[in-house]
């Protein structure tokens, strides 16, 4: 597919200056006398790193010797993927001036719509450089910047760039410590930004302020469909932010997935939720995973799952909500509940009374197809009703986190790595990343067997892995490696209860039809 230059690559010019409040690189310094490129993006990238004198980066070159290639197919949508956290080449992390090269040639690139650097070093003056091709590149749909040593001055500059964009959709600014200042520039953003559809500032290091600043900017905010709030700063005891984010679900009409893991909440901060959830018709994915819930707030859940009916997946993990609560969920989904799909009570101290009674609700009800149990107190019981669930087909083993065997006669489950955050954090660089019936019923998880027995899916490649098909909070394709894909840990259990917290990224797409 023949291209113009200009089609190719952006005009040289003198690249922008860093942030008043971090020094600028010497090499940022230089007078505009890049020659016009000829010839693809890598021969770009190298005229512009001899004439910066900046190092030269195999991995990029070799990234963007594959995106000529796609190019010249005549493929359009790109994500130009520059992940850190490749172990299948050599990787040297990409630093702020390196990202400042990758920004010049992404400049009015018309076949470039993702960027995903995560895991490397570009800190804020890389963020100056994200804020300044957030403002000039027009075909920009998803930025993933996640674990990058972003701080509060970088947040700052990206989401005040966002005001005025009006393209981006994704954005991940995971495990940056943009911290409660951070925070506020983003909910702040939000009341202006009407384009971004997904926001992930999960591992931020907010604060209670931001938190119920997003809590009160979502009540107006309609577009936002997708936000991660997970392990805010916060202190005291009085789960005030439930109280606001209850609020905000009974007054949004948009947002169908809400993560607010680690934040801490007990029983009276679920009361709070499920009375928004009454009320609330476009939620349809929340995660309470890593809190402190018991029993009782399983009352509520239940009561409320009776009349919901838009809930569709619900990640309890890590929290105690033991036999009772298990039975509570049980009995409703068996006599009244036909929406919920996907349901997740990993390590809850649930004994094999609770765990076998949901096992039967799955009986009678057509919708539930998938559950993950692993980190429980499994009995024998348990096993043969897990067993005998999957057998019979009604339990897909892409949609559990166990698999049955049998040793002399007595059956047991081990450990398959399936979960609703399989891909959260990494995925796999090679293979299907995802099959359609994979986890949360979405289409976008992986699942390599990660305990006995061979690996029931393979992986599509969130990021959120989440290019095709992206997931809701996980838009694009990540490359992290599939790390025991073809040589499976063997963890084999019966009566006793090991927990493994594995990361999934899950596909919501269609929530947004």
């Amino acid at each position: 597919m023949k291209r113009s230059p200009q089609q190719a690559r952006p005009e040289s010019r003198t690249p922008p200056s860093a942030p008043s409040t971090t020094p600028t690189p010497a090499w940022a310094a230089a007078d505009d006398s890049a020659a016009e490129p000829i010839g693809g993006l890598q021969e770009y990238y190298y005229e512009l790193c001899m004439e910066k004198s900046q190092e030269i980066k195999p991995f990029i070159l070799h990234i963007l010797q594959e995106v000529d290639g796609e190019i010249e197919k005549g493929l359009a949508g790109i994500t130009l993927n520059v992940a850190g956290n490749c172990h299948l080449m050599p990787v040297e992390r990409v630093t702020g001036e390196d990202f400042w090269i990758l920004c010049r040639i992404l400049e009015n690139n018309p076949y470039i719509n993702g960027l995903d650097v995560r895991y490397n070093l570009i800190s804020d003056v890389g963020a100056s450089y994200a804020a300044k091709l957030l403002q000039k590149q027009h075909n920009l749909i998803y930025l993933n910047l996640m674990f990058n040593d972003i701080g509060p001055e970088g947040g700052e500059l990206i989401a005040k760039a966002l005001h005025k964009n009006t393209t981006l959709k994704h954005l991940r600014m995971t495990g940056n410590k943009i911290e409660n200042e951070g925070g506020m520039f983003f909910a702040a953003m939000l009341q202006i930004n009407s384009s971004l559809e997904k926001l992930d500032l999960g591992d931020c290091d907010l604060g209670m302020q931001s938190v119920i600043a997003f809590a009160t900017v979502l009540t107006q905010n309609q577009t936002i469909k997708g936000l991660n709030l997970n392990r805010p700063i916060l202190y005291g005891e009085q789960e005030e932010s439930t109280v606001h984010l209850g609020h905000m679900l009974k007054e949004n009409k948009c947002l169908v997935e809400l993560h607010v893991c680690k934040h801490d909440i007990k029983n009276y901060g679920m009361k709070q939720l499920c009375d928004a959830l009454y009320l609330n018709r476009s939620l349809r994915y929340l995660d309470v995973s890593c809190n402190k819930v018991t029993q009782d707030g399983m009352v509520c859940l239940a009561d409320v799952l009776k009349s919901n009916t838009t809930l569709e997946v619900i990640d309890l993990s890590f929290n105690r909500i033991e036999n009772a609560g298990a039975n509570y969920l049980s009995d409703t989904l068996a006599s009244h509940n036909r929406t919920l799909k996907v349901l997740s009570v990993v390590s809850n101290n649930i004994q094999g009374e609770g765990l076998v009674a949901l096992s039967q609700s799955m009986k009678t009800n057509p919708t539930l197809s998938n559950i993950y149990i692993w980190g429980n107190k499994f009995d024998e019981a348990t096993c043969v009703a897990y067993s005998d669930l999957i057998h019979m087909g009604r339990l897909k083993s892409d949609n559990t986190d166990v698999e049955p065997f049998v040793v002399d006669g007595h059956v047991y489950l081990a450990e398959v790595s399936n979960g609703l955050k399989r891909h959260y954090y990494w995925t796999p660089g090679y293979g299907e990343a995802c099959s359609p019936s994979s986890n949360a019923g979405s289409g976008r998880a992986g699942s390599a067997a990660m305990a006995h027995g061979p690996s029931r899916s393979t992986a599509r490649g969130i990021f959120l892995d989440w290019g095709t098909n992206p997931c809701l909070l996980h838009r694009q394709a990540d490359s992290q490696p599939l790390r025991h894909q073809g040589s499976p840990i063997y963890q084999v259990f019966k009566g006793g209860s090991i927990s493994s917290n594995v990361y999934y990224k899950v596909n919501m797409e269609r929530n947004s039809e």
